[in-house]
């Protein structure tokens, strides 16, 4: 019984990962598809969004049915929970690069955002899918200190958002009102997708050690 119980927990984890695949796809894509305003591929995340939401439901119907049949306890229980949770922002990470996407399918042919601010854009962008990397790779190893490598880009991506509002906000941008809501909203959404991959790092800090801020150390569950 314990060597099925602990196959089913690596289930548990080797499905976070196929979905991790899944969203960092679905970003790069979205990415690209933003950048290059091309429809095709905005409309093939769009699709793959319906693939990740199924994923994390047979994920978390899993996890339910570990805990009422096996009833975990101490790190057991926390990789089955953690899993619970980690799965729901995989989810909203997964939709943050559908709504990208979306933008770019709204105003194909034409770019989402003005010439000026592309570069800033490209490289959030380029974070973003980096991040999603790295976080597929601490759900593989629980390697804690991919953990602090995500939360460093994410300051990056902080940054660059921040500097997408102070320029749509200065007296020198001169855009539509429509161009303006576009820009934020992009920028918010490749500023949450990253948010989400730092939530799911700290969860991992804790799966791996019991503590939300404990020393970074490679730990293997």
């Amino acid at each position: 019984m314990r060597e099925l119980f602990q196959q089913e927990l690596l289930e548990v984890q080797e499905r976070l990962v196929a979905i991790a695949e899944l969203v960092t796809a679905s970003m790069a894509d979205a990415v690209e598809s933003f950048n290059k305003s091309d429809v095709t591929l905005a409309e093939s995340v769009i699709a793959r969004d319906n693939q990740i939401d199924d994923a994390v439901v047979e994920l978390d119907e899993h996890a339910i049915t570990i805990l009422a049949r096996q009833s975990p306890v101490a790190k057991d229980l926390r990789l089955v929970v953690s899993a619970l949770r980690i799965s729901s922002s995989l989810e909203r990470m997964g939709d943050m690069a559908e709504h990208l996407a979306q933008l770019a399918r709204y105003r194909f042919p034409e770019k989402v955002v003005p010439k000026t601010i592309r570069p800033t854009f490209k490289e959030m962008g380029a974070l973003d899918v980096e991040m999603s990397k790295m976080l597929v790779e601490l759900l593989k190893t629980q390697d804690t200190a991919i953990a602090q490598k995500i939360r460093d880009e994410d300051d990056k991506v902080d940054a660059l958002h921040l500097s997408v509002f102070e320029t749509v906000l200065s007296d020198t941008w001169s855009q539509e009102a429509e161009t303006t809501v576009d820009a934020t909203l992009a920028s918010r959404y490749l500023e949450r997708f990253a948010d989400h991959a730092v939530s799911i790092a700290k969860k991992m800090v804790y799966l791996s050690t019991g503590e939300w801020n404990p020393p970074t150390e490679p730990i293997r569950i």
